[in-house]
């Protein structure tokens, strides 16, 4: 069974949701990881969860990037290993080198949390296969600095890699090129900002999240039988 390593910042606050998603509806072992820890050894992929690490001071990320457990999660990702990161965990991979760009206040300056259409720009990614031929999805968003900005030389290598996986339709909060969520240059490393662990099973009023999961699962489970 994959097991997933699921580290917890002191204000973390979706790491429960991701949780449930992972072992209650996907039926993968998932653990709850304490930011003081310095080992992932033993676990397939990492995810880390929305919230507001250490209160967000300073800027979203800028500490969690350097709680002990981020060591870990920098040689898991350099392994070429599966990591996600969603909302905060967004931010913190941009602060910790993982991902280019950075994620600003909302062009509104408000905190904004509503269903978001999103267009699949990159189906053909570990964490976006099993969407097939669907090309929009629509997640949940929850976020105050959800506003992705990136230079242009970093715009233009994001589409030239064809590391953009996911574009907001309507774009709530200003983010460069209407960027909701891209991958490092191996393909490794996803950061996005909408939710897909709240949009899992219909009581939650959607599925679209289930895909993001499936493709990651059916993607190791390749892996390891290669």
């Amino acid at each position: 069974m994959m097991k997933f390593a699921v580290p917890v910042f002191p204000g973390s606050n979706c790491d429960h949701d991701m949780v449930n998603a992972l072992r209650d509806v996907l039926k993968v072992s998932a653990d709850l990881i304490p930011a003081t820890a310095t080992s992932l050894a033993g676990y397939d992929a990492v995810v880390l969860p929305g919230g507001f690490s250490y209160g967000d001071y300073l800027r979203s990320g800028a500490i969690a990037r350097f709680a002990p457990i981020m060591a870990a999660v920098i040689e898991f990702a350099n392994a070429g290993k599966p990591v996600i990161g969603i909302r905060n965990g967004f931010q913190v991979l941009t602060e910790a080198g993982l991902l280019p760009g950075a994620l600003q206040s909302n062009r509104s300056a408000k905190f904004i949390c509503q269903d978001s259409p999103l267009k699949i720009v990159n189906g053909d990614t570990a964490f976006t296969r099993a969407y097939g031929a669907t090309t929009e999805i629509t997640l949940p968003i929850a976020h105050g600095e959800g506003n992705y900005y990136c230079d242009e030389d970093t715009l233009a290598q994001l589409r030239a890699n064809h590391q953009i996986v996911f574009e907001y339709v309507d774009n709530p909060n200003g983010s460069t090129a209407n960027i909701a969520g891209i991958t490092n240059q191996a393909g490794n490393v996803l950061g996005m900002m909408p939710h897909p662990e709240r949009a899992v099973e219909m009581i939650l009023g959607s599925t679209d999240g289930l895909g993001l999961f499936q493709s990651i699962i059916a993607s190791q489970e390749e892996v390891a039988h290669a």
